[in-house]
């Protein structure tokens, strides 16, 4: 099946059953065992704490099946770029990665419901959005051949005032067409919001909530103007080495190895982000760069040709392929934009201010004695330690505690590309802003 789908199918007749998970984990699915030993499964893992003494995720791509249940989780996505005794080695060929993203896209749009765009003002929801409006005019479930029921295309963004994203952001609406809301938020409203997200999120990793925050005020004032989808960016910083620290990538190899790692634990960062932070407004937010007929094109590429480079640009580059193949898509100045992680697009003060909170909330010795209190995942800052508290208060079982990651990062690695370079082994900031020699100078 290509799509997001979570599913418990019951037939009784064979008193059996088939849990089931998207390729990717899209869309969250939880399973846990009470004292009995009774099986429940839930879409939010709130709904088993109190009743589960065992609780976990469901793996995506993995089913379970109710009469062979002593086999477990099985895995049934087994796609060839995953297998680690091989690296893929197809030539770059823009027209064919253009077409499988137009394509997935053109399938990601199936929807009867008012739908919108989300736009960061980097490359990536910037192509999602501009193939989108390719398409605003005529119903793609009758292969566009009737007027759309919508044909007007809302696109949103938020930051505070004067964030890097903004200007980018309304520069790509006014390119596409869109109608284009520019939503702003004071640091003291994202505060004041940090323990509704983190309820709803169901974690307390540091990424997540940073970037989960204005996601989820955003959410609200979608939901409020009556739109119920919204496609957005993510997964191409996870196909195609798209974050400031693969600039360390030591060689293509190690790019693939990195970019296979980040797809497989993405149901834990990015979608679970993005899927928790709309769903809690009823919004459902789709991400065609995770469309499996797409990363089977994308991740089926030399992964040497995803190493940042210059090629014909004035400096080194991520996401090259990416960008060459949609050239005229957008103003140059975007399609050749260098990243910029969510939370710290929205406007640095935000990560600042979550600090400073974290700062007078946590004193040196509530983080001196972190390891009395929460033994298990130890929280190794005061922003963390915020984090854990207020996760603790809304899920005080320790079973709750096991379905969280917990792994050190820089710039949204994993633990295993730490190794890359000195320097990323004595951060603990996720925050792009830590890969400090390959971001452009002169932010504010």
């Amino acid at each position: 099946m290509n799509g997001i789908f979570a599913f418990v199918l019951h037939d009784p007749k064979r008193e059996t059953f088939l849990i089931a998970r998207d390729p990717i984990g899209v869309v969250p699915l939880y399973v846990g065992w009470d004292r009995q030993e009774n099986l429940y499964a839930a879409s939010e893992m709130k709904a088993l704490v109190g009743h589960c003494e065992r609780i976990r995720e469901v793996p995506p791509g993995h089913y379970f099946l109710g009469h062979e249940a002593e086999k477990g989780f099985q895995r049934y996505y087994e796609p060839a770029w995953a297998d680690p005794d091989t690296l893929p080695d197809r030539p770059y060929d823009p027209a064919a990665l253009r077409e499988a993203l137009e394509a997935a896209v053109r399938r990601q749009l199936m929807c009867d419901v008012p739908y919108g765009v989300l736009i960061s003002g980097g490359v990536d929801s910037s192509l999602i959005a501009a193939l989108a409006a390719r398409h605003r005019e005529g119903r793609v479930e009758e292969d566009e051949r009737s007027p759309a029921w919508w044909p007007r295309l809302h696109s949103f963004a938020i930051g505070l005032e004067g964030a890097p994203d903004l200007a980018p952001a309304r520069r790509v609406a006014d390119h596409i067409g869109a109608i284009h809301h520019e939503i702003h938020f004071t640091v003291q409203e994202g505060l004041d919001a940090l323990s509704d997200v983190i309820y709803h999120l169901e974690t307390f990793d540091l990424t997540t909530i940073r970037a989960s925050t204005p996601m989820y005020l955003l959410m609200r004032k979608i939901r409020a103007m009556g739109i119920k989808m919204v496609l957005s960016g993510e997964g191409a910083d996870e196909i195609f080495g798209g974050y400031l620290y693969f600039h360390k990538a030591p060689d293509g190899a190690e790019l693939h190895r990195e970019t296979v790692r980040k797809l497989q634990k993405l149901h834990l960062y990015d979608c679970a982000r993005a899927n928790k932070a709309s769903a809690a407004w009823g919004v459902e937010a789709r991400v065609p760069f995770l469309d499996r007929e797409f990363l089977d094109v994308a991740m089926g590429l030399d992964p040497a040709l995803k190493l940042p480079h210059n090629a014909d640009r004035p400096r080194p580059i991520e996401k090259y392929p990416l960008r060459k193949a949609f050239e005229g898509y957008l103003p140059e100045d975007i399609l050749w934009r260098q990243k910029e992680q969510f939370s710290d697009g929205v406007g640095y003060a935000w990560i600042d201010g979550l600090k400073a909170a974290a700062e007078r909330e946590v004193t040196d010795g509530m983080l001196r004695g972190a390891g009395e209190r929460f033994p298990v995942k130890t929280p190794e800052t005061k922003e963390g330690y915020l984090y854990r508290q207020l996760f603790e208060h809304h899920f005080p079982s320790s079973t709750a505690v096991n379905c969280v990651p917990f792994e050190r990062s820089v710039a949204c690695s994993t633990a295993t590309a730490l190794a890359w370079d000195a320097a990323f082994q004595a951060s603990a900031d996720p925050s792009g802003r830590a890969v400090a020699d390959v971001h452009r100078e002169g932010r504010a």
